[in-house]
């Protein structure tokens, strides 16, 4: 009998789990109580990956696969629980990344933009010295070099923190639906 509690919009994607067994998907050595275990790295790497290839415009629905003799009468409210809260402490987990990622940005920041400003005053200082060919290549070695120091702060604001933003984003409040295999 599908479990129906939760509802899959129309435009959802769907990441479809098939299991022998419900424990498949938790971390066995885990000994948390069962809706705080950590999920299995294999399942979560399979739902997380997935998830980052659907499209960011569409929700996200999980449908977990279990044989029908596995299926419990009562229902599934626990998993459904026990995912939400692997994957909303999984966001959490990347917020604080982010944020940190984003206090060495500002740091790198700083010191590179006082690197570069040094760099200018030597770059001014050599060519004050006058306009010889040591006395150019001195100055533009230390632009380079200047502006070489900003590389680590603008990778950081420019493309470092994109995918641990999108990372495990959605993954705490989409539907979860364990239903019986399909046969045939």
């Amino acid at each position: 009998m599908p479990d129906t509690s939760d509802s899959i919009p129309a435009t959802a994607t769907k990441i479809e789990i098939n299991l022998g067994r419900l424990p498949q998907l938790f971390n066995s050595l885990d000994p948390s109580p069962f809706l705080e275990r950590d999920l299995d790295r294999d399942a979560e790497d399979y739902i997380v990956g997935s998830a980052e290839e659907a499209s960011l415009q569409h929700p996200l629905a999980l449908v977990i696969h279990l044989p029908a003799d596995q299926l419990p009468a009562q229902g599934l409210p626990n998993v459904r629980e026990a995912i939400h809260n692997y994957f909303a402490y999984r966001r959490d987990q990347e917020d604080r990344r982010l944020r940190l990622l984003f206090r060495d940005g500002r740091i790198a920041l700083l010191i590179g933009l006082g690197f570069l400003f040094c760099c200018m005053l030597l770059r001014e200082l050599a060519n004050s010295f006058g306009n010889d060919t040591a006395s150019d290549i001195f100055g533009e070695g230390m632009l380079i070099i200047g502006w070489v120091a900003m590389r680590r702060p603008l990778e950081i604001f420019l493309y470092e923190w994109v995918p641990i933003r999108r990372r495990c984003r959605k993954l705490a409040e989409m539907p979860v639906i364990v239903q019986s295999n399909r046969i045939g």
